[in-house]
Parts: structure tokens; sequence; C-alpha cells
């Protein structure tokens, strides 16, 4: 019996070691059940807001597995992840030490965490604008900019919504 313990430990550690027998880390070596682990999201929110409610649902549909803090005051959290007012929204996401703000399509976030650009924070969309995912009203849309957020505390342009069917993605 002790044999077998001390084999199944070595397995496990084994399969945790960041070097593979090719030489790559890996966490390099993405299969589609890594995927699914990357997609747990972590959600700060106020417990009586329905349009965040309507962006985990977003995120949901779209694969994320979401774990959700009602809380009273955000401002912790956004302080914490150095998250500066001009990008604040009415929610907060994380995943892997990345921060999601705000109302951000599910495609984007995907797409972010393939590329994890250098010097980086997250993503944001500051606001609420109309028709961004949780925020769709009858056919309203206002088109907006989902912001790279650096960690020099600077933001450049990520991707532009210009229509509804950017927030779907290709």
């Amino acid at each position: 019996m002790r044999n077998i313990l001390l084999f199944t430990t070595i397995l496990i550690l084994g399969a945790c070691s960041d070097n593979s027998a090719d030489g790559t880390s890996g966490s390099a070596l993405l299969t589609n059940e890594d995927e699914t682990s990357s997609l747990a999201l972590t959600v700060y929110k106020t417990p009586t807001c329905g349009c965040c409610g309507a962006w985990v649902d977003h995120m949901e549909n779209a694969g994320f597995s979401t774990t959700v803090h009602d809380q009273e005051n955000l401002n912790p959290i956004k302080d914490k992840h150095k998250i500066a007012p001009a990008n604040q929204s009415c929610h907060t996401g994380i995943i892997d030490g990345y921060v999601f703000e705000g109302h951000i399509p599910a495609h984007i976030v995907k797409r972010f965490l393939k590329e994890q650009p250098e010097d980086t924070i997250g993503l944001t969309v500051p606001g609420m604008p109309l028709g961004s995912p949780g925020m769709e009203l009858n056919d309203r849309f206002h088109a907006y900019d989902v912001l790279l957020m650096k960690t020099d505390g600077s933001t450049s342009v990520y991707m532009h919504i210009a229509k509804p069917e950017d927030n779907k993605g290709s």
C-alpha cells in the first residue's frame, strides 16, 4: 500500500512539473481541458446590479465558469487591482490575475487570454455603453472601445466595437 501511495505521489508531482518531455513549459501546451480551466472567472459586483448579472450570463453562455461575489462596496477590489477611476465600470472580473472591468464581450476576453499582451493588467470597457453585453436595450447601441490597461497605468484601444454584431465575434 505504501508503494502505491508513493508511486501515485510521484505521478502527481510529475504531472504538475513545469517541464515537459520536449523541453517546453507545460502551460505552453494548451489543451481543450486547459482552456476550459483557464476560463474560471471571479466576478465582483453589487447585489442589486441587473446588468452585471446579465453580463455574467453572457460569460457563462460563452463557456466561462463563474464565481460571483456580491459586495456593497467595490472600491477595495478596484483599488487592489489598480483600476483607475476613469477605467471603472459596475463590475470587476478576474481570471488568472488579469482584470476584466465592465461589459467586455466574451470573445474579446478569450482573445486577450490567448495573446496575454506584455505589461498589461487586463481590459476595460469604462462606463456602461448601451448595446454592450449585459447592457442590451431593444435595438439601441452606442459604439464603444475595449481598452487595454497597461501596468504603467496607461490605456490603449484593444478593439473598437462599431456595431452590435461585433459583440459576438466571428
